[in-house]
């Protein structure tokens, strides 16, 4: 059996051509000789393939009787820019299944990979949830190419790396590592390479959550995102600029900045786009919402369950009555509530979904109210809470978050002061012994401490 034959054998076993309508096997006769062009319908360009087939039905056997493997034949007979010839059997039903076609030509050894593809897309729209009042108003994609040429746009210097990887098993994602070479920490980037070669995954958990929990390992208890994502190419190019590595997956409208720690989680866009004194601003109140989302609710009811240590200036915010319900169940139902009312919204038509929060959100406060169920005051701060919850966009740190107020709700309401200070320092203890990626402490630049970094938190500096 000669080459043409064992191939097309290979690839007929693997890709079954007669069994999927969308694979296509196109049997062609080049220079007289056979050939077969393996395909997926709908992945092609079908005007670039009419010129190509239209150069390669000219040739004749005197054109290619001299060429004996497929890097001869695309270097004198192939018009087209991205090509490449492989003798992995593998690696070329991986190719078709990915997007390019592969040419198998009798007599010529091993087989053409031709990049045509083009997959179905949407428009680079400002994504909803992370939006910016000055920056770019384009965001990324579900397609590969087209989100890291938004970051070579940006970045336009030669030290911009991207490197091209293919992860897991089954199905291979295809993912690209972007940073600035002599920029970025040369061990961080080994030990991400290491990480995505040795990885694991089948082809349905390939998504960014998979990849980022067989990236580094994390508790089940304990809620704090190990990566920052971001869709929106402006803001990943200045984490590159920064040093930072990303981290582009195909099929993902997003990217993952690495190694990041707490701090990181108070920077955003506008940070970027602002005079340095509001970004500072704005840095400032993000950070003191984000500590008062966690704390208000425990310490209003330690206040109210011990109201001998409320000082006779806070006695204003004491209430009368503290309802029928225990305040402590109050805080844990609204809780629940206004989960229920997000994940309603979340299936609610775009047209209807702002009107139904609001006014279902006002319709049971005022009806809880007033059947006596849940007083005022409950009412009013888990409206902050609500509220303050989308001063950060980061959908993980907000449940991070709410989970560090449960507990400590649950902690006061049975240990009262003991229990909100032993909540504060276990939250504290936890995210101690977090490491990110780099084998840098979470606290960072707290723990360890950096004068620079810490005052970095705070201060959004001119840039150089």
């Amino acid at each position: 059996m000669n080459n043409y034959d064992l191939w097309t054998k290979y690839l007929d076993g693997e890709l079954k051509p007669d069994k999927s309508f969308d694979i296509i096997k196109r049997e062609l006769e080049i220079g007289g000789r056979r050939a077969a062009l393996y395909f997926i319908d709908g992945f092609i360009k079908d005007e670039v393939y009419e010129k190509i087939l239209e150069f390669l039905y000219i040739q004749t056997p005197e054109d290619i009787e001299k060429i004996a493997d497929m890097t001869h034949f695309a270097r004198l007979k192939m018009p087209y820019v991205e090509v490449d010839s492989t003798n992995d059997k593998e690696a070329a039903v991986t190719a078709v299944l990915s997007g390019p076609s592969v040419l198998v030509i009798d007599g010529i050894s091993g087989a053409l990979m031709i990049d045509t593809r083009t997959y179905p897309a949407r428009g680079v729209e400002e994504p909803q949830k992370d939006k910016s009042l000055r920056g770019a108003r384009d965001g990324f994609v579900e397609t590969l190419v087209m989100n890291t040429a938004m970051i070579r746009r940006r970045i336009r210097d030669s030290r911009l790396r991207m490197e091209y990887m293919q992860i897991g098993k089954g199905t291979k994602l295809d993912v690209a590592i972007s940073y600035l070479d002599g920029v970025a920490d040369e061990r961080v980037l080994n030990i991400l390479r290491e990480k995505l070669h040795n990885m694991e995954l089948d082809g349905a958990s390939m998504t960014g959550q998979a990849i980022a929990e067989k990236l580094q390992k994390n508790a089940f208890f304990n809620p704090f995102p190990k990566f920052k994502t971001t869709e929106r190419p402006d803001y990943a190019s200045a984490c590159i600029f920064d040093g930072r590595i990303v981290l582009v997956m195909d099929n993902a409208p997003s990217v993952m900045v690495m190694p990041i720690s707490l701090s990181d989680f108070f920077r955003e866009t506008d940070d970027y786009y602002f005079q340095p004194i509001v970004a500072s601003y704005t840095r400032i109140i993000r950070m003191a919402v984000s500590i008062a989302n966690v704390i208000i609710t425990p310490l209003y009811l330690l206040l109210v369950n011990n109201p001998r240590i409320v000082p006779d200036w806070l006695q204003v915010i004491m209430p009368n009555d503290t309802g029928q319900i225990p305040l402590f169940l109050q805080f844990l139902i609204l809780e629940f509530m206004v989960d229920g009312l997000r994940l309603a919204s979340l299936n609610t038509p775009d047209s209807l979904s702002n009107s139904l929060g609001i006014v279902g959100g006002l319709l049971l406060s005022q009806f809880a109210i007033d059947a006596g169920w849940f007083i005022t005051e409950a009412i009013l701060f888990m409206a902050f809470i609500t509220i303050a919850s989308f001063s950060l966009p980061n959908f993980e740190m907000g449940y991070a978050m709410k989970f560090e107020r449960l507990l400590l709700l649950v902690l006061t309401q049975i240990l009262g002061v003991w229990g909100f200070a032993g909540g504060i320092i276990f939250i504290f203890i936890c995210m101690l012994f977090i490491k990110t990626l780099s084998g840098r402490n979470y606290l960072y630049p707290i723990i360890p401490f950096d004068l620079k970094g810490f005052l970095e938190l705070f201060i959004r500096y001119p840039m150089k």
